[in-house]
């Protein structure tokens, strides 16, 4: 059945009703809609375009075990990253590398650091130790002697960073008590569980052993 517009319409000889100019409006209001918005995404890229800057490697130098190393690294580089890969500095251990475990414990001016949260750009100026420094030649340093004596390691992935964390902590607190040792402690984990070895080798040298 015809309706009464489109008989009227046909009837006048226009051959178009209002339903199709109403149909026809609306299509039309889409596509603009769509063309304004493909516009302004458009126009939202060119403006955010000079906002995003490639990270562009730049000189740093660091002193790593007294030494100064000339380095062109990225902004966003760690400074465990930069041990291990840059300078073969492999001793500080990359295990977690989101500042839970302390494998990578390295000294920053004589303070005991995660090295995975550190950019190796902000440590420039600064004193790095790593635990490659504990040995020289023969010698090594009275932590490492006594945690082979105490038998404070399993796997071994945790010791680097807890011999650093002893040394350090034994440079602030000389004398500590057991309680002082494990909260000094606290920061490294060991998931092997040597803990027990670990904590008397840390009260064996706070004693003078």
């Amino acid at each position: 059945m015809s309706t009464p517009d489109r008989d009227q319409n046909t009837a006048n000889g226009t051959g178009f009703s209002r339903r199709d100019f109403i149909r026809g409006s609306g299509a039309a209001m889409a596509a603009t809609a769509i063309a304004t918005s493909t516009v302004e995404a458009r126009a939202d890229d060119k403006a955010a375009k000079p906002n995003v800057k490639p990270a562009e490697a730049t000189e740093v130098t660091l002193t790593v075990n007294g030494k100064e190393h000339k380095l062109k690294l990225e902004p966003r580089v760690t400074l465990l990253d930069t041990l291990r890969t840059d300078l073969s500095l492999t001793g500080c251990k990359d295990v977690c590398d989101t500042a839970n475990c302390g494998a990578c414990t390295v000294h920053i001016d004589g303070k005991a650091v995660y090295a995975c949260t550190r950019l190796a750009h902000d440590c420039e100026g600064k004193k790095i130790t790593t635990v490659e420094s504990l040995k020289d030649g023969d010698k090594v340093d009275p932590v490492v002697s006594c945690f082979v004596k105490h038998d404070a390691s399993q796997c071994g992935f945790c010791t680097p960073g807890f011999v650093m964390a002893v040394r350090a902590f034994l440079n602030s607190k000389p004398k500590a008590s057991l309680d002082e040792v494990r909260k000094g402690l606290g920061g490294n984990i060991c998931r092997c569980g040597t803990y027990h070895g670990i904590t008397e080798c840390a009260l064996e040298m706070a004693k003078g052993g």
